[in-house]
Formats: C-alpha cells, structure tokens, sequence
C-alpha cells in the first residue's frame, strides 16, 4: 500500500482492518479509501480468514468523515469529486460484496462517511461515549441513493429522514433505540469482545453463516431483483457440505465442530 493510514492484521481466521489517522480522528482521505480497498479485496480472497472486523485507531474515533483539509487537493473541481467518489465506491462496493461477515468495531466519533462504512458493515458494536452524525445538510453536500438506501436499510426511512434533516449527533443509547448498532458496550470491554464474537462467529460453518448474509441481502432487495435460485442453491451447498455431516457428528459426540468451509 502506498499509506500508512491504514493497517491491515490477520489473526488466524479474523482480518482487521484499521483506519490510521488519528490525529485527525480519522477521517478518510483519497489514499485511505483507496488502500482500504486493496485490504478488503485481499480479506476476500483469503480462505483462511473467515470474519473481518474494521476499526479506527486513537480510541476516539471510528471514521470522522472527510479529511476537509484534503478537498482543496482532492475534491476541488468536479472531475476530482468524480474521481474521489468513483474511488470511494469501489472501497463500499467490495466491502459491500463481502462474502464473510464484517463487523464495525466503534469507538468514538462516527460521523458522515463513518456511518457510511459501519452501515455497510453487517454488525456494528460501539462504546458508550459514540457518536453518530451525518452532517451533509450543514455543509451542503448532496447524498446519493445508495448511501441513503444503506442507512434506511438499517435505520427504516422515518429515523433516516431524521438523521439528515436534523444533521446532529446521536448518544450511542439513541443509535441503540434506532437499531443503527447492535450491542454498546464499555470501553474497556469492547475490543475483548469484539474479538470473542468474532471468534463465535468464524467458528460456525462457513457455508451456512456466508449464505445466511447472501439471503438477507436478498430479502431486502425489490421482488424482482432477488436470485430466488441462487438462494437455494446456497441451502443445498450447505447441505452437501463435508461441514454439514462434521456438524451431525459432532453434536452425537458432545464436542465442538471442526468446520472446514467445504
């Protein structure tokens, strides 16, 4: 990567990627978004690593937004916006088509482009002191259906018309109430639990959890954008799995499963 403003750790079948700009509570800029990609890409293909996990580094944010000191350089004219959000997309549409579950490790600020990436996460865990925002009606910004559809996916229109009208920040209890997070934690005990749940996570049979995150997408497209056949294909992979009869067996034998993902 040609940054060092993110970082990338493999922990047996846990992949981590880590947002390094602390000092500017991490907020994203051209190159992150463009090494955060070569990161995910690289999780993708890497069949020991199982779950990934994404957070910020500092211990006071999660993604701040946009590094406004960069727009001059990066965001000034409207082919550098082009190319800012060409980039920025490709980093979501990859995380996006993640097979494997990801988790949104929260600490901190998550603000503007942070709701972005967590929305995009399938599970989001913060710290009691979060922070959720998105401020694009304070600086005029223009946000386009996919990133609203991401919030409203998770949040339903009513809290995500809210969320934009007002452009303030949410307590983590709010963001809680709303379902724009999962668990809240303490912040001492979140990165101790983070891990266990994704150790739970990447324990259970591959196939199962991965077509479990393939159908729930998707339940929530239109009806006649769903790959009913692909669905069920999924179910009978499972079922045809070494993982499925190690699964049977081990429940006979009282131990714990083994899963292979094949």
């Amino acid at each position: 990567m040609a940054t060092d403003k993110m970082l990338s750790r493999k922990d047996g079948p846990i992949g981590s990627m880590i947002f390094n700009n602390p000092e500017r509570h991490n907020a994203t800029s051209l190159e992150m978004w463009e090494a955060a990609n070569e990161i995910l890409q690289d999780f993708a293909e890497d069949t020991a690593i199982r779950v990934v996990v994404l957070s910020g580094a500092g211990g006071k944010a999660f993604v701040s937004g946009a590094d406004i000191s960069k727009f001059e350089t990066e965001r000034a004219s409207e082919e550098a916006v082009k190319h800012y959000n060409k980039t920025s997309d490709r980093m979501s549409t990859t995380l996006s088509n993640m097979q494997k579950p990801t988790i949104a490790m929260i600490q901190g600020w998550c603000i503007g482009g942070g709701v972005s990436v967590a929305t995009t996460c399938d599970l989001r865990i913060c710290t009691e002191d979060a922070k959720f925002g998105v401020p694009a009606a304070k600086l005029g910004l223009g946000y386009g259906f996919k990133g609203i559809k991401k919030l409203v996916d998770v949040v339903g229109p009513s809290f995500a018309k809210e969320i934009f009208f007002t452009a303030r920040q949410f307590t983590a209890t709010e963001a809680l109430q709303m379902g724009l997070i999962n668990r809240v934690l303490p912040d001492a005990e979140l990165e101790k639990y983070v891990t266990d749940y994704a150790a739970t996570i990447s324990g259970n049979a591959p196939l199962t959890v991965n077509s479990v995150k393939y159908i729930v997408g998707e339940v929530v497209k239109d009806e006649s954008a769903r790959n009913l056949k692909r669905c069920a294909d999924l179910v009978a992979e499972c079922f045809a799995s070494n993982d499925y009869k190690e699964g049977r067996t081990a429940f006979m034998e009282k131990r714990k499963p083994a899963f292979t993902g094949s």
